[in-house]
């Protein structure tokens, strides 16, 4: 989590040479002003971190962060929107527009430096003239609860916004735009962190109307949504911009912080501590107690026969799984995945798994996530618990705050999706 830790991230990534300006291995003359944006959970910490390496040479800034965030400090030259999470509001329209119009007055000897994290698809939105907020907000709920994933989400948010989908880079030019970017992403797609607005967009229109058909939401959806995508399918109104596009060549994105690069810092410091270790991958997918069971698997394979890798082991692994709710319980997707995999490994010598948030929040708790062994199960039916039927009903949460297993870390500052440990000795 330190890997992740937006400020740390930032000032490694960040460095100001003999008055040139280096991002990484990149070196840029700053020979005219340099302007900041930024929006997500983590902006203000990456904007205290950047104005700390840049001083006075931010000629004037506007980060978005989620309302409720507790500033430590003002921001110097950098106004400080509160906008709405999970759900935009007024608040992140008003930062869309004062984003834009900064974005608008960098000239071609100019730089802008984007601050990008988890949540910024929400901090930082700018509707198209004809959909409203609300309009957009409908149109997401009914493509959630028709079981569309976060890249056709995405899809179809790109384009109904000014600012998604490339478009605040199509405004930033011909000013240079610097993106450090924390990704909350499986995968690492820049194109679909906070909606990709410094990245070419290799959705459509076409795509968007595609993802409405085959949901059936076309006769659905408030009208001005609808009359807006056919007159994308016309040609009415311009595309997001697509790779190719000469405002790209002035465009120069990083991702500073990820899943997987916080697995590789672990499994160096659990090597140091005399572990053999492996990463499995991190870009896990798919149903909660479904990848426990997996991870349960491997773990018994390493107990057993020393395969992929031999005891004392590290596994590591990264993602984001989900949850299909059936019961009343309460939990997250780390606690399912926890109590699941100690339903497999019960009464098994030598083998601890633990499934964590990296932002320190589980779902609807205040966990993070849950650590358990081969007796978390036995432990559990001494006090007349069955580990079972807590599964069966989602309630993975109340099951661990009965048998003990909780991590709970608090707000750790940053998100590189969740984290999971299998240790076999």
């Amino acid at each position: 989590i330190r890997a992740a830790d937006p400020e740390e991230a930032v000032t490694r990534s960040l460095k100001l040479e003999n008055g040139k300006l280096r991002v990484n291995t990149n070196l840029f003359d700053l020979k005219g002003k340099l302007y900041l944006v930024g929006f997500g959970k983590a902006a203000y910490k990456m904007a205290k971190a950047a104005l700390e390496v840049l001083g006075e040479i931010v000629e004037k800034g506007v980060i978005s962060i989620p309302k409720g965030f507790k500033v430590e400090e003002e921001l110097e030259n950098v106004d400080i929107v509160f906008s709405g999470h999970p759900k935009p509001d007024a608040g992140s329209i008003e930062a869309g527009k004062k984003i834009l119009k900064l974005a608008e007055q960098a000239d071609e000897h100019d730089v802008v430096l984007v601050l990008i994290s988890g949540g910024g698809s929400a901090l930082m939105e700018y509707p198209v003239e004809e959909v409203s907020l609300d309009d957009i907000a409908y149109t997401s709920i009914l493509l959630m609860n028709s079981g569309a994933d976060i890249y056709e989400l995405n899809t179809v948010r790109k384009h109904l916004s000014r600012v998604k989908g490339g478009q605040l880079a199509k405004a930033i030019f011909p000013a240079t735009t610097i993106s450090l970017i924390i990704s909350d992403v499986v995968g690492d797609r820049v194109d679909m962190i906070a909606s990709g607005p410094t990245a070419p967009d290799p959705t459509t229109f076409q795509d968007a109307w595609f993802i409405m058909e085959k949901y059936r939401l076309i006769e659905k959806i408030p009208s001005n949504v609808r009359s807006y995508l056919e007159r994308g399918l016309r040609g009415e109104v311009p595309e997001t911009p697509k790779e190719g596009d000469p405002i790209f060549r002035k465009v120069y994105n990083h991702i500073i912080a990820s899943n997987i690069a916080s697995l590789r810092k672990m499994k160096k410091k659990a090597e140091e501590i005399g572990y053999n270790s492996l990463i499995l991958t991190s870009m896990i997918q798919g149903e909660a107690r479904e990848v426990g069971k997996v991870i349960a698997a491997l773990a018994l394979e390493v107990k057993k026969t020393g395969n992929p890798v031999k005891p004392p082991a590290v596994i590591l692994a990264g993602g984001e799984t989900t949850v299909t709710v059936k019961g009343s319980g309460k939990g997250g997707r780390n606690q399912e995945l926890a109590l699941s995999a100690a339903i497999q490994i019960k009464d098994s010598e030598g083998i601890v798994v633990a499934s964590v948030g990296s932002d320190g929040i589980d779902g609807p708790t205040d966990a993070a996530g849950a650590i358990v062994d081969g007796y978390t199960v036995v432990k559990a039916y001494e006090q007349g618990l069955n580990a079972i039927k807590y599964l069966e009903n989602n309630d993975s949460y109340t099951f661990f705050k009965k048998v003990g297993g909780l991590v709970e870390t608090g707000y750790t500052g940053t998100n590189v999706n969740d984290f999971i440990v299998v240790i076999v000795v």
